[in-house]
């Protein structure tokens, strides 16, 4: 009975109080890195979804992070409960590439830090990182032959042939560099990287993967411009 009493005691002596100011501080700093964070992953991702869509997630994955882990920071037997019922949820999101997961994470890492009162941390963290994906998105641009995202898709993938796909592609592009393939029982979906050396070879290309069948769909998302 002492031991538990001297437990009980120890859990409610653990509590720590939460400054207001403090708190409302975080969590506008939490979502203003989140916004940047968010543009910064759409100028420079190179996920073929769509990431302006992806990065409203930012803001409030961030802040309802920071929230938790303020809350939680004050109390040992909060921290407890918040253990026991992250092992009952379970989390699962359609995530197809990793760029996204690690995008996920970052955003996580700033409302941690941020929960857990580590302003200035926080703060530089996020400049160095940023400053990293800066670098890196201008050297990788730079070496990329690439300038256009292509994306045939079917919802009848018996008339798809990737085999046909890839071939009529290497004879109208200059770089040819398959990205993702998903392909189910109602539909195929392929992504590439390509260059065209001119407007004539895009439409040359076009028209060759429209014969692949009635129900293909194209799509092209400029990534650099094509020239003319």
């Amino acid at each position: 009975m002492n031991k538990y009493q001297s437990f009980q005691e120890f859990l409610t002596t653990q509590s720590i109080p939460v400054s207001v100011t403090g708190f409302l501080i975080n969590i506008v700093v939490a979502a203003v890195l989140a916004l940047l964070l968010g543009k910064m992953y759409t100028r420079y991702g190179t996920s073929l979804s769509n990431r302006r869509m992806f990065a409203q997630n930012f803001v409030l994955l961030t802040t309802t992070t920071m929230m938790i882990i303020s809350i939680v920071k004050s109390s040992l037997a909060l921290s407890l409960g918040l253990v026991g019922a992250l092992s009952i949820v379970r989390f699962r999101a359609a995530i197809k590439e990793p760029e996204e997961l690690t995008y996920l994470f970052l955003s996580i890492a700033i409302g941690l830090g941020l929960g857990a009162d580590q302003r200035t941390i926080t703060l530089i963290g996020f400049v160095i990182i940023m400053a990293i994906i800066r670098f890196k998105s201008s050297a990788h641009r730079s070496d990329e032959s690439e300038n256009l995202y292509l994306t045939v898709s079917s919802h009848n993938p018996v008339k798809l042939d990737l085999d046909a796909i890839i071939k009529t592609l290497e004879q109208n592009c200059s770089m040819v560099n398959m990205k993702r393939f998903d392909e189910t029982k109602e539909q195929l979906e392929a992504s590439f990287l390509v260059a065209f050396d001119s407007i004539e070879q895009l439409n040359k290309a076009k028209t060759e993967l429209q014969r692949q069948g009635e129900s293909v769909r194209i799509t092209f998302l400029d990534n650099k411009g094509i020239v003319g």
